[in-house]
């Protein structure tokens, strides 16, 4: 039966990242630098709305857009933060973590034969989606450029088949942002052109700088966000998407098919995020900007090439110069021989090749031990 099923989906695998992961998930002594998720716990204020929303039998379906309440907050919240005006009423949609956000947007815009203009490396779940539409992936080599997308890359892969530019800043698994500068050079490129541009900016609250394109390019940006890495909360599963009202008023359809709505707790408990913690992802920024300088300076003084990360909690690290296999096959090396896991930069296209990833969203004396016995490797 299995030559019956559909050839689009037989031709994705399972994430690089999740394969190494789950590789290396039964051994013992590991220090895993691996999953980019928060070593915070969710704040309390967040979990106590929870449980009141299941004392207050706030567990039916809501709208398929999500509560209004909940939109409302989002459009208060990231106006405050980021100057990004949308109307709750048919601008916002509450989504199944940013990830079902970006399915649902690609899957209403993309026709099989577009074409999406992606910064490699890059986080590989876009292409997969795009690969399930029909339409073809085309990638923009960011290494010569500090992986960063400009306007100038950009202009050479454009053609008249183009339906969307992902601008997934700040970056998983580079780290870096985009300045406004940049960002406005991009919009002035693809402005009036038929093109979408998807904004993934779900790691907007680490950083202290962020800009979204939206601002100054509204009508054709889609904006995704979420609270898993700004309020540490993976697991409930709240994300956001953005966008003019003719443009959600189509994607509506898309998520009403695949989920109905999100959680309804889940949903309750993010009006607390967004009302009562503005300002939540500000202690974990400082413990992130002390653990960034931290590795930053064990990496250099090892001779390790990377590029400074001014948001998320990734480096993107060259791998050392002597060495001759692949990245994967170094990333299980360290496995073996140094009890550390990081992910092999093949995981985020061949443009990672030579790379890899090392998240520093973990206790800081797991960091210390892990460069510990990452020193001892090299030197050995």
């Amino acid at each position: 039966m299995e030559r019956l099923l559909n050839p689009l989906v037989r031709s994705i695998e399972i994430t690089g990242i999740r394969k190494f992961y789950n590789l290396i998930a039964d051994k013992e002594d590991i220090i895993s630098f691996t999953i980019g998720e928060p070593d915070f716990k969710t704040p309390e204020h967040i979990k106590n709305a929870a449980i009141q929303a299941i004392r207050d039998n706030h567990t039916s379906y809501t709208p398929n857009a999500g509560l209004l309440k909940l939109r409302q907050s989002v459009s208060e919240f990231f106006y405050k933060k980021y100057q990004l005006d949308y109307q709750a009423e048919n601008e916002i949609i509450v989504t199944v973590g940013a990830s079902q956000a970006i399915d649902i947007a690609l899957r209403t815009i993309l026709c099989p034969g577009d074409e999406v203009i992606l910064p490699g490396p890059i986080y590989p779940a876009y292409e997969s989606i795009i690969t399930l539409c029909g339409a073809k992936t085309i990638y923009c080599d960011t290494r010569q450029s500090s992986f960063k997308l400009t306007a100038k890359s950009l202009s050479k892969h454009i053609s008249e088949r183009t339906k969307c530019i992902i601008i997934p800043y700040p970056s998983n698994p580079t780290g870096v942002s985009l300045t406004k500068a940049e960002l406005k050079e991009i919009a002035d490129l693809v402005r009036g052109r038929n093109i979408f541009i998807l904004a993934d900016e779900v790691y907007s609250e680490l950083t202290d700088h962020h800009f979204s394109i939206a601002t100054i390019l509204r009508e054709q940006t889609i904006v995704i966000n979420g609270l898993s890495k700004s309020h540490a909360m993976t697991g409930w599963r709240i994300g956001f998407l953005m966008a003019p009202k003719e443009i959600c008023q189509q994607m509506i359809k898309v998520h009403q098919y695949n989920v109905t709505c999100p959680s309804s707790i889940s949903q309750f408990a993010a009006i607390s995020a967004l009302e009562q913690g503005f300002n939540d992802a500000k202690p974990m920024c400082e413990a992130y900007e002390k653990r960034r300088q931290y590795v930053y300076e064990r990496l250099t003084k090892m001779g390790l090439d990377t590029v400074f990360p001014d948001g998320s909690f990734y480096f993107f690290v060259k791998l050392p110069k002597n060495y001759q296999g692949s990245s994967f096959d170094f990333a299980l090396e360290l496995v073996e021989k140094a009890c550390i896991a990081v992910v092999p930069g093949s995981a985020f296209s061949l443009y990672g090749e030579g790379y890899f990833r090392l998240s520093y969203a973990c206790a800081m004396d797991d960091i210390v031990e892990g460069l510990d016995r990452l020193e001892r490797y090299l030197q050995g």
